[in-house]
């Protein structure tokens, strides 16, 4: 979800008034991947390195994120939404931001519609690391791992791969995005700014995305072993 700062600057604003008027946007795209029948929608909302930025900025984006946590959390739970946060451990973040993290993902645990995962203080390294420590622990011997048994000690093994990665505002990184879960993802730059993101935009992603080819590496059958 990116451009909030942008989307402020041009409208000589400080930068916290893109952060809110975010909130909007994320609203409209839950509802939105709801209705399209998307059954897992995750929301990169605030990676390891966004620690860097600004210390009044931080804790007013913690500020904001508990606020729309509790906000929202009885909408989430009516329309079936079952709600996860992928990272959120570090000792920085507010006990009672952790706190409201926590009674969330209870709050929808028995939920059976789609599923909303939150990274928040998430780094794809960091959760790779933290896998092979995890398979260290558990005495796995070299021999025996496989893509299989390393993926069951990420966070949330049940996640499947990412499909589809949309990055608002053009930009064109990963930044540390569940690297592992993102090997195969397709991936769309729309340049409009995240505050300005809605549920249309959304939709033409996801027409973007059936329209790809999605290979895995091979050719369509038509044309296997066809050297021309």
């Amino acid at each position: 979800m990116d451009g909030n700062g942008r989307w402020a600057q041009r409208r000589a604003l400080p930068r916290t008034a893109g952060h809110q008027a975010a909130e909007t946007t994320v609203i409209d795209i839950i509802e939105a991947a709801r209705a399209a029948g998307v059954e897992w929608l995750s929301l990169y909302a605030f990676s390891t390195e966004n620690w860097n930025r600004p210390g009044t900025e931080v804790n007013y984006l913690m500020r904001l994120v508990r606020r729309v946590v509790r906000k929202h959390a009885p909408m989430l739970l009516a329309r079936g939404i079952r709600c996860r946060v992928l990272g959120a451990a570090d000792p920085r973040i507010p006990r009672e931001l952790a706190q409201d993290f926590d009674d969330l993902s209870t709050l929808t645990a028995g939920n059976r519609g789609m599923t909303l995962t939150i990274a928040f203080d998430h780094g794809g390294r960091r959760d790779i690391v933290e896998a092979a420590r995890s398979l260290i622990r558990s005495g796995t011997l070299a021999d025996e791992v496989t893509e299989r048994r390393f993926a069951d000690h990420l966070p949330f093994p049940d996640t499947p791969d990412v499909d589809l990665v949309i990055r608002t505002s053009g930009e064109q990184r990963i930044s540390n995005f569940m690297l592992w879960q993102v090997a195969y993802a397709e991936w769309v730059f729309p340049e409009v700014l995240w505050p300005d993101f809605r549920a249309p935009d959304f939709l033409a992603c996801l027409h973007t995305y059936r329209r790809r080819d999605r290979r895995y590496g091979g050719v369509p059958p038509q044309t296997n072993g066809d050297p021309s």
